[in-house]
């Protein structure tokens, strides 16, 4: 390939752009977070759980914030790697309804398959050892399937891709370079769960999580943006803006 995805250069390429664009990402990342910690506390005050339909929509505008923030992270990554050399508004970084509904249905699609593969391992409750296997086939098969799906939010804000299009193009994104998508995947790993431990014995630790958050999404949104240049074997553009 003319421009073969390189792990070290992925680093050091998100390193850059969090870097280049720290005000912005992390102004962004501290508004959110405050979104989500206030509408948490509105809803403790006022939430009843023993009320089912209450429930349900308060768990949907949980998730529903939580894409949207989300996906305008992603919006936000990609509009400054494309706005390298000129400005650009807010409403760039606002994500479509669209792209919303869509991130949501791949993630109700993967709830759905989840709660019925628990379903099924209660079932065998009184077969303890193919309780097992079936929760060691699930839990093998649940991992290759993570790690080739780990992209379709990006396909979904890059590509305003729909939710089964965004599964399949992630699915053929990773092929041929799952090895080293384990390897970004376990730095990513390692970004939030060092921060996450210390922060058991050290409260004030929990605060990185405003800077390893974005920047582990940084280093996805450019594995995603390397290996679609890698497969269309041409040259790596975001090398050269940063």
């Amino acid at each position: 390939m003319y421009h073969p995805f390189s792990v070290a250069e992925t680093i050091k390429s998100a390193w850059i752009i969090f870097r280049k664009n720290f005000v912005t990402i992390i102004v962004y990342s501290v508004v959110s977070f405050l979104l989500l910690g206030i509408l948490g506390v509105v809803i403790g005050v006022f939430y009843s759980p023993e009320d089912y339909w209450i429930s349900m929509i308060v768990t949907f505008i949980m998730v529903w914030l939580q894409a949207y923030t989300t996906l305008g992270l992603y919006k936000l990554i990609f509009t400054v790697i494309d706005s390298e050399y000129y400005d650009f508004e807010f409403i760039q970084v606002i994500p479509k309804a669209k792209m919303v509904w869509s991130y949501l249905a791949v993630v109700f699609i993967f709830a759905f398959v989840i709660t019925n593969l628990g379903i099924l391992v209660d079932y065998f409750d009184d077969s303890p050892d193919i309780q097992f296997a079936i929760e060691v086939v699930a839990g093998i098969i649940g991992l290759f399937v993570a790690l080739r799906v780990m992209f379709f939010n990006t396909f979904i804000v890059d590509d305003a891709s729909g939710p089964i299009e965004s599964i399949k193009q992630s699915f053929e994104l990773t092929r041929g370079n799952l090895l080293k998508v384990v390897v970004i995947l376990g730095i990513i790993i390692l970004l939030i769960a060092v921060p996450a431990k210390l922060a058991q014995s050290y409260g004030v630790v929990i605060l990185s999580i405003l800077f390893t958050y974005p920047f582990v999404n940084i280093v996805l949104a450019v594995t995603y943006r390397k290996l679609v240049y890698s497969h269309q074997d041409v040259d790596d553009d975001i090398a050269e803006t940063t």
